[in-house]
């Protein structure tokens, strides 16, 4: 791996930090988001990239520790359009959806000509091997230095530290344990490898892979992207509640801050008191 940063994209400042429901979100394009994950590489010190999407902000409302690792995080780019319009309502504005099922790719393509060396731990028995080979083909320099499917589970966290460790140097770090398991992992277990770029990829491994069908590019533009994945994946129908109980959480807080700020002009409006 070389140190270099890609010279095409400034490297940004920090990033303007949004609160949704309570929960850290960053407002970065996608220019920027990889700017400044070349950047982490380029230190060579460790760094945490989140992905948080309204899932995983109803998540966060209820679980304190998620939510400090939210917001401990080095980058939290906004996954899902249902964050961008939240930031609307409530007077956060995000400017673009950095989804977190294209990460992958989009990091590799960068990585390649650096020679970046990669771990993936994670998803299914032998799909972490197969999103290396699909990943190898596809970027020429690419380097997957070892794969695991693992489990979060605290009893395996030595053996795969182990693992991610004999495979060293590692660039970045790609956990596929879903969420908020594979957050919480990183943030435990990173001042221990101290690697680079680690982010939590979800279901990530799994498109990458072809196991699951990504949603085609008219979907994405007319944000249908949660109906397309409940239709192909029903089982997800749960998770896809959590969705109805985001909006909702929006508007009421969205009405509050109304309603509180119509008592407030009343207050101290001409005559009042």
């Amino acid at each position: 791996m070389t140190s270099s940063i890609s010279p095409d994209v400034p490297v940004p400042g920090d990033p303007a930090r949004r609160r949704i429901l309570g929960v850290r979100v960053d407002d970065v394009t996608w220019p920027e988001a990889l700017a400044r994950i070349d950047a982490f590489v380029a230190s060579g010190q460790p760094h945490h990239v989140v992905t948080p999407n309204p899932e995983l902000v109803m998540l966060a409302r209820r679980d304190p520790a998620f939510r400090a690792v939210l917001a401990q995080a080095d980058l939290a780019p906004a996954d899902g359009v249902g964050l961008r319009w939240a930031g609307r309502l409530l007077g956060q504005p995000i400017r673009a959806v950095v989804p977190g099922s294209d990460l992958i790719e989009r990091m590799a393509e960068r990585a390649g000509p650096r020679g970046d060396r990669w771990f993936l731990l994670g998803a299914a028995e032998g799909v972490a091997d197969a999103v290396g080979r699909v990943l190898t083909a596809r970027h020429p320099g690419l380097v997957v230095a070892g794969t695991w499917s693992g489990s979060p589970r605290d009893a395996d966290a030595d053996a795969i530290c182990r693992r991610i460790e004999a495979a060293a140097p590692v660039d970045a770090l790609f956990v596929a344990f879903g969420s908020p398991a594979q957050e919480l992992w990183i943030a435990r277990h990173q001042p221990r490898l101290r690697i680079p770029v680690a982010v939590g990829v979800g279901g990530g491994f799994n498109f990458v892979a072809g196991r699951s069908r990504r949603p085609p590019a008219v979907v994405g533009r007319l944000h249908l992207i949660w109906l397309f994945r409940l239709l192909t994946e029903p089982w997800r129908w749960r998770r896809q509640l959590r969705l109805v109980g985001f909006g909702c959480a929006v508007v009421r807080e969205a009405l509050g801050r109304w309603r509180g700020g119509d008592r407030a002009v009343a207050r101290h409006a001409p005559g009042a008191g």
